[in-house]
């Protein structure tokens, strides 16, 4: 079993930063990819951004380039999300991800996930 556990949300006002922190614990030699998952009140679970622990190498969805960077410390078992230019359709709970297979966007195949961080920016 791998558990994950959220940090730094909170809320801040449009256009502030924010750096979300997962840190994995338990069967944590299994995990081959991590990832940031959001879900805003009364939509999907969206993916936002992916990593593979062992070479570093990201992937993000369209709408997440150049405002958010994920980085990953194998070492630790880190992940981490840097949210710039925050907007208020930002707004939503924030949710670490951990599987053992490569990322997808679907967070139907993702094995183990935190408790999530809520994130609100106000206009």
């Amino acid at each position: 079993q791998v558990h994950l556990l959220e940090s730094g949300g909170g809320l801040v006002q449009a256009g502030d930063s924010l750096k979300l922190s997962c840190a994995a614990s338990g069967r944590t030699f299994s995990i081959y990819t991590m990832a940031w998952f959001r879900q805003a009140p009364g939509q999907e679970r969206e993916f936002v951004a992916s990593a593979e622990m062992s070479t570093g190498s990201t992937y993000y969805a369209d709408a997440m380039k150049g405002r958010f960077t994920i980085s990953s410390d194998n070492a630790k078992n880190m992940v981490t999300l840097e949210m710039n230019s925050l907007k208020p359709e930002d707004t939503a709970v924030y949710y670490c991800a951990a599987n053992q297979n490569p990322a997808t966007v679907a967070f139907t195949s993702w094995a183990y996930w935190g408790q999530g961080t809520q994130v609100t920016v106000s206009s």
